[in-house]
């Protein structure tokens, strides 16, 4: 009976769980069904072949790899500054955001996945480079940009340590060392220009002998 208990325990937690992954939301959710695949979206004969081999050829039946290209797409018709830009920033933060996105969802429903963790963290960190450099250089194309792909972009706070004893002493010496180096440096600087100056003067004493001139 104990067995029995721990597995209907066990049984109605996975379902509970399965429950609640499946209530998450994703953002290839907008994307119909009766829409073909990429690479067929395009052909002049898919208009005339069955009803069957359509639905095949829609997302409907495709894989989340699919539908992940359908939606690349959507959001660098977004931001593209022309057909045939495929490689300015504003198009490869679009491609980051589709890639970011699916990473939420799927940290979200494996919250332990190291790996995906870290390459979702890269793309952020990416990502914010271009956003940065667009806001620098572009504001306008910047605004766009997130109001196009529906980014909320955050100035990333000033840096800020924390002052400690060791940190201060540490500072201290730091500086005891910079100002003995520049003490060390002006003081040879000064023995290379009296050199310069006492070979300046017997060189130039010398052509006044040598020209019969008094000195």
């Amino acid at each position: 009976m104990a067995a029995m208990f721990r597995a209907l325990t066990l049984y109605h937690c996975s379902s509970n769980v399965d429950l609640s992954l499946a209530d998450i939301p994703s953002h290839l959710d907008d994307l119909p069904p009766t829409m073909m695949k990429k690479d067929y979206a395009n052909v002049p004969v898919i208009n005339s072949v069955d009803d069957v081999v359509k639905r095949l050829l829609s997302l409907e039946m495709a894989n989340q790899r699919e539908k992940m290209k359908i939606k690349i797409q959507q959001l660098v018709e977004k931001v593209r500054r022309s057909p045939s830009d495929n490689g300015s920033f504003e198009v490869q933060t679009a491609i980051l955001t589709a890639k970011i996105r699916t990473l939420e969802e799927h940290l979200q429903r494996h919250p332990k996945d190291k790996n995906n963790r870290r390459s979702m963290l890269m793309a952020m960190d990416r990502r914010n480079k271009l956003l940065a450099y667009l806001r620098r250089v572009r504001y306008d194309v910047f605004e766009n940009t997130c109001k196009q792909l529906n980014i909320q972009y955050t100035l990333p706070p000033a840096y800020s340590r924390r002052v400690t004893k060791r940190w201060v002493v540490k500072k201290a010496f730091c500086v005891k060392v910079f100002q003995e180096a520049r003490k060390m440096k002006a003081e040879e600087r000064m023995k290379y220009r009296k050199r310069w100056q006492a070979r300046a003067r017997a060189a130039k004493e010398k052509q006044a002998q040598s020209e019969g001139t008094p000195v």
